[in-house]
């Protein structure tokens, strides 16, 4: 079976996370992702464990922050502050569809990597940039990780419990949001502009920015900024526009309640033996219970203390009522549907144990993501990559070892 992407060559040469994200979804979907390491050290995630993969033959572990962003790709160390690494990276640029690179504004430009040098000798690549504030701009040169983003960009605005409440106040998300859909939104991008490419002929340079991508999650909140002028605040684990529409605590923990229109409303309340609530003037409407919030929410919480978890949960998936469990990962990975689902994927290594990592939620019948190669250790490919693509022979291979060019 060939992969959705198996005609494409992708180099690599960004690190952390946006720029590996984007390349492990194309990787997953048959696409032949060539990273680009610093001999020695390699991408920096490689370090921050623990924890960490088990160990391989003795080596220094990799830590499981760069297992999750990493598989089904190869590894080649090359070091393009020297002439002859900067010459390697020409000569695989030459061969490629897409690069994608992370490095600060004009740092790429130095080394004659920049999207007009490769141009010159691949007028067909597809040259990403992702950067904390794009290539142009006050701001430009500025560094910043997903931490800032999430706090410039809006998100921490409305992210976090009122400030009127006990531990209210500003929350970033859980996981690195910005990055993850900045490595989204390249991943579209690049298939954009290479459907662009098969009517043009040519490639062309997308300039990708966090900062812009975070203002763009911010989806209605920011629209609504725009046609009214007023920012939106917090509301913790409730909605600005539904209620109920939150996290209520039970006898025994805590449920998510999403009842999203009137009829769901309706039966919510026949649930929790609450049916006066239904038709009451002051909530009959989701506009009217939006506005009366503060006296309904109460209420609501009192009621929902009466029972467990799971009896709540039972009841209301039997009035068809959008909710369920707070999980952690732990939890997650037992669910019947996650199972059922296939999230969690092995991918076997001929030196250690087998690999565990999270599926992709990319589910196409005819070309599905495949798990082909477990996250490579720094420079594991470096000799197969330049005897197979540029036809190095060992000896040359040996002389740019000893000239320090490869890893």
């Amino acid at each position: 079976m060939h992969s959705a992407l198996s005609h494409l060559r992708v180099l690599d040469l960004s690190r952390i996370l946006a720029g590996p994200w984007c390349t492990q979804n194309l990787a997953d979907l048959g696409a032949d992702v060539i990273k680009v390491e610093r001999p020695g050290c390699g991408d920096d995630t490689r370090h921050w464990g623990p924890p960490w993969l088990p160990h391989r033959n003795g080596e220094r572990p990799d830590s499981l922050y760069y297992a999750s962003t990493n598989r089904n790709k190869r590894s080649i160390a090359i070091d393009i502050s020297r002439a002859a690494g900067q010459r390697l990276v020409r000569e695989l640029a030459a061969g490629c569809d897409v690069l994608i690179e992370n490095y600060k504004v004009g740092d790429l430009a130095r080394h004659g990597l920049a999207y007009a040098d490769l141009r010159a000798v691949n007028p067909r690549l597809i040259y990403c940039s992702i950067t904390g504030y794009g290539q142009s701009g006050p701001y430009a040169h500025k560094p910043g990780y997903d931490f800032v983003f999430q706090g410039l960009g809006g998100l921490m605005s409305v992210t976090g419990e009122s400030d009127q409440l006990p531990g209210g106040g500003p929350q970033k998300v859980g996981v690195a949001v910005a990055d993850m859909v900045t490595g989204l939104y390249a991943d579209i991008a690049i298939l954009a502009a290479l459907q662009a490419r098969e009517r043009s002929g040519v490639g062309q340079y997308i300039d990708l920015a966090l900062l812009d991508c975070t203002v763009a999650l911010g989806g209605h909140h920011a629209n609504a900024y725009l046609h009214t002028g007023k920012p939106a605040s917090r509301h913790g684990n409730a909605h600005p526009n539904m209620v109920p529409y939150q996290v209520f605590a039970s006898s025994d923990g805590h449920i998510v309640v999403a009842a999203g229109n009137d009829g769901q409303w309706r039966r919510f309340c026949r649930a929790i033996e609450r049916p006066e609530l239904a038709e009451h003037p002051r909530y009959a409407s989701a506009s009217l219970r939006i506005v009366n919030r503060a006296d309904l929410v109460p209420q609501l919480e009192q009621a929902l203390l009466s029972r467990s978890s799971a009896d709540w949960l039972r009841r209301l998936e039997d009035a068809a009522i959008p909710c369920g469990p707070i999980n952690d990962y732990q939890q997650v990975f037992a669910d019947p549907q996650v199972r059922h689902r296939g999230m969690h994927a092995r991918i076997e290594q001929p030196d250690a144990a087998a690999c565990a990592t999270v599926a992709s939620p990319l589910r196409l019948c005819a070309t599905p993501p495949r798990y082909r190669r477990p996250p490579p250790r720094l420079g594991q490919h470096t000799d197969e990559i330049l005897g197979e693509l540029l036809r190095k022979t060992p000896e040359e291979i040996a002389q740019l070892r000893a000239d320090a060019a490869i890893g």
